[in-house]
């Protein structure tokens, strides 16, 4: 993974994908269903709606370390989102995403997740990125495992997943 920063905003690199915070533009257009053509024909899905929507009520999750939309390199179309749930809480931040039907099962949403979480670590005092996930949602649990999380509890339905700092085992 690779940064890039312009202003206090960075874009991050992986092989395959550009992840980089969303603009309060693309926000409404997806709020008021404006199409771009810089957007997957199935993008934006529901949790992309519902995060969008958001973003007035948890104006820190459109800063440097909240949410991000998941750019295919190749074509520079726009084909999920992902973010983190800013601000952490004693250290602990929690990660969400979701790719477009048309491209899941690319592998995109554990690359996606992998580079997300390790510049969460880049972040004052954040040692632990999360996440819960349904056991219904099979495909959710591998992406996870995939990116190197692990299954800390199961309680009900709900897998809970983790990821420490490396610099935190060392110590």
């Amino acid at each position: 993974m690779s940064s890039s920063s312009s202003s206090a905003h960075v874009q991050l690199t992986t092989s395959r994908l550009a992840l980089r915070p969303w603009t309060t533009a693309e926000a409404a257009a997806v709020l008021d269903d404006t199409r771009s053509v810089h957007w997957a024909d199935d993008f934006p899905a529901d949790g992309d709606r519902v995060i969008a929507g958001l973003f007035e009520e948890h104006p820190a999750w459109l800063g440097a370390y909240g949410h991000r939309l998941i750019i295919e390199r190749d074509s520079g179309l726009v084909v999920g989102s992902i973010g983190l749930f800013w601000p952490p809480s004693e250290g602990t931040l929690e990660i969400g995403y979701g790719t477009v039907a048309s491209r899941r099962g690319l592998g995109y949403a554990p690359e996606a997740t992998r580079a997300l979480a390790e510049f969460a670590f880049t972040a004052p005092s954040v040692h632990t990125v999360c996440a819960n996930v349904e056991l219904s949602n099979p495909a959710s649990v591998r992406v996870l495992e995939k990116a190197g999380f692990h299954r800390w509890a199961t309680e009900d339905n709900l897998a809970r997943f983790r990821i420490t700092s490396p610099e935190r085992h060392e110590r």
